[in-house]
């Protein structure tokens, strides 16, 4: 019987590398918006509650029916009687009434494993409610019936009808089972929260103000960023609009955070914007020089973090324009060079790429390094701090 088990677990944990990929960028968006951060407690949890659910999902529905022209089950798909295992027990079992050292065989009978089995299957998830969620008992008690039935609604159906027929029982005894487990597991979490950290005081000692914002986070941004753009781009081009890349890139990345503060769709997204630098940055005098020279134009008028229009195009005119428009006018619009012009513009872009490649890795690796654009412009990423509603309304009066 164990082999039954184990044939889909094993399948869960080849599955869950995979599972983990599709849930790690709604996983990062929801915890940035939501905590300003990623914490590696509240991660861990997070993925660890993401392969408990793979787990209980294969457990119930693997193996699967050799074809889904399915027969239909010879006694019903439906078993509607409570506690009907006990008679399942009693017909079943091999102890002899009267004789105690017949009873150790009661954990070999396959009707009284399927019992526990699906008690304990529930009990992680129980646990995940009380210690992640903060749930009370009516809560959780509710959700591990819904779970119970859902999973049993599913087998019921066929998978909705993948298969034609049911290919497991509805049984109301792993209803009333996989509801006790989510309650035992419940209990159990007062134990594991006494051996964890809790998870309302994660954030406790947290200073968003300080925190480094990621290259993971920026590329998360620009992610959506781009999907943005290109479609603003298209439009552009749809609509005839000459140059429409350079205009495209122009309205989203630099009219649009001027706008908003700094702020694009995606950097609004995972809570960062763009500020101004001082360039008393620890940088040595003459390289900031360049900076100190034209900081009337970085910093608006008062806000001494708020980026200009003017720093906006020269970050993102070095970026989108220079680099990534050289690439896009030597391959995308070959037209305009002759042949000669384009094969000297084509090793030039190839150069510039390889440099501008070996940049970025190499900051990326020096985690608290500016990229020459930022350096250039004077601008980089912060975290985008909330602020409480009553501040908020002092504020507005």
């Amino acid at each position: 019987m164990m082999k039954s088990y184990l044939f889909p677990i094993s399948y869960a944990f080849m599955a869950f590398p995979f599972a983990a990929l599709l849930f790690t960028l709604p996983f990062l968006v929801v915890q940035y918006r939501r905590h300003g951060y990623i914490n590696k407690v509240r991660a861990f949890v997070l993925y660890l509650f993401l392969l408990y659910l793979m787990n209980a999902v294969f457990l119930v529905m693997l193996p699967f029916p050799s074809t889904r022209h399915n027969a239909p089950l010879p006694g019903g798909a439906v078993q509607g009687i409570p506690f009907n295992f006990i008679q399942d027990i009693l017909r079943e079992t091999s102890i002899v009434k009267g004789q105690p050292s017949t009873y150790w065989r009661l954990i070999k009978e396959r009707a009284f494993l399927q019992v526990v089995f699906n008690v304990i299957l529930t009990v992680p998830f129980g646990m995940f409610i009380r210690y992640y969620f903060r749930s009370g008992p009516l809560r959780c008690l509710l959700l591990s019936f819904l779970l119970s039935l859902f999973i049993e609604i599913t087998q019921l159906t066929g998978i909705y009808g993948v298969f034609d027929h049911p290919y497991r029982v509805f049984d109301i005894d792993d209803l009333m089972a996989n509801t006790l487990g989510g309650m035992v597991g419940f209990l159990a979490a007062e134990w594991l929260s006494g051996l964890l950290p809790r998870i309302e005081h994660l954030d406790k000692n947290v200073d968003l103000a300080t925190k480094r914002v990621s290259y993971t986070r920026r590329g998360l941004a620009w992610m959506f960023d781009i999907f943005l753009c290109v479609i603003l781009t298209t439009i552009c081009y749809k609509l005839g609009i000459p140059g429409a890349y350079f205009v495209g890139t122009g309205l989203y990345f630099m009219l649009l955070p001027y706008l908003t503060g700094g702020c694009t769709f995606g950097k609004w997204l995972v809570r960062i914007r763009l500020t101004a630098v001082i360039p008393e940055t620890g940088q040595n005098a003459n390289s900031s020089g360049f900076a100190e020279t034209l900081k009337s134009l970085w910093t608006k008028e008062g806000h001494s973090e708020s980026v200009t229009l003017f720093a906006l195009m020269v970050r993102y005119g070095l970026l989108y324009w220079v680099i990534i428009g050289l690439n896009y006018t030597v391959v995308l619009a070959p037209g305009s060079l002759g042949g000669f012009l384009r094969w000297v513009a084509a090793m030039f872009v190839l150069i510039l790429d390889g440099w501008f490649f070996i940049h970025f890795v190499k900051h990326l690796l020096q985690k608290d390094s500016m990229l020459f654009y930022e350096k250039m412009s004077g601008t980089h990423h912060r975290i985008l701090i909330k602020q409480p509603a009553a501040e908020s309304d002092a504020e507005k009066k």
